[in-house]
């Protein structure tokens, strides 16, 4: 193995750690076992994105491309692909979805990509196959909205500006208050559903991605409450123990202390960079 390098001497070594004399936890691992770590792995590959840390970036990349050979590898096992049939396949779809860099097909905006990616797509299956089903299952909820959201835009089934998605939001609040004051908890919780659904579609037509959205604002509540704690233990006190006056008291002025402090948070993903249209989303 000394004289392999690169990604050869990495599938060779995924290959010993699968072998009779390998790793008795890498050689236990089937399809399934593998499914939780390749989620956290994409997960902590987002964080290092964050991060900004090309190193941490790089560490992570790699953890994500080990679960993909380990599902290769075990395929192999089995005798129905290999990782080089893999990159293969992958190569051949590019080449054929991309006929606007390999061919002769003229398309010059990233909408114009993403229709002739969705008409290529559907020629590639003798049955057709409903435009929303290939939305993964596993999605997080909100992720998993913009993206069947996206879809159904790129057919044609949208709002025409931002506009018309602030009016249907307000709709959808007033639905939501009527079911409040009828004490339905069924009808509660789906006109809470088709809330959310509409944020998310406000946050697709402002170029902006939902999950970060929620995180940014998730982050920033955490932010807060921990110099709310920080505060009130430094005068003696415990936030179970005050009065929602004196908690409420504390969070605005750790507001204020954060106004006068520190410069305002950039929006995940920066300013909106247009007032109407839906954001594009990667084909798959």
């Amino acid at each position: 193995m000394n004289d392999l390098h690169g990604f050869p001497r990495l599938i060779r070594i995924i290959e010993i750690l699968r072998g009779p004399d390998g790793c008795p936890w890498d050689r236990e691992q089937t399809l399934a076992t593998l499914k939780p770590f390749l989620i956290e792995e994409c997960y902590e590959l987002i964080d290092a994105v964050d991060s900004g840390n090309p190193d941490h970036h790089r560490d992570e990349l790699g953890d994500v491309l080990l679960q993909v050979l380990l599902h290769a590898e075990i395929r192999r096992e089995q005798g129905t692909f290999n990782i080089h049939q893999v990159a293969d396949h992958l190569s051949e779809k590019l080449i054929r979805r991309h006929p606007h860099v390999f061919g002769s097909v003229d398309a010059s905006t990233p909408d114009q990509v993403l229709r002739n990616w969705e008409t290529i797509k559907a020629s590639e299956t003798s049955s057709p196959r409903p435009l929303l089903a290939g939305v993964p299952r596993h999605l997080p909820a909100l992720h998993k909205a913009q993206r069947v959201q996206a879809r159904a835009a790129r057919a044609g089934f949208d709002w025409t500006c931002v506009q018309d998605v602030s009016r249907k939001l307000h709709e959808e609040i007033h639905e939501f208050d009527h079911a409040m004051a009828a004490n339905e908890p069924s009808m509660i919780a789906d006109e809470l559903g088709d809330l959310f659904f509409t944020l998310v579609n406000m946050c697709r037509f402002l170029n902006l991605q939902a999950e970060d959205v929620l995180n940014h604002a998730t982050a920033k509540f955490t932010r807060r409450y921990e110099a709310m704690e920080t505060n009130l233990r430094g005068a003696g006190k415990a936030i179970a123990t005050e009065s929602p006056e004196i908690l409420d008291k504390t969070w605005q002025q750790v507001k204020s202390q954060e106004r006068v402090g520190q410069a305002p948070c950039e929006p995940p993903g920066g300013a909106p960079s247009r007032e109407s249209g839906p954001a594009s989303t990667p084909p798959n």
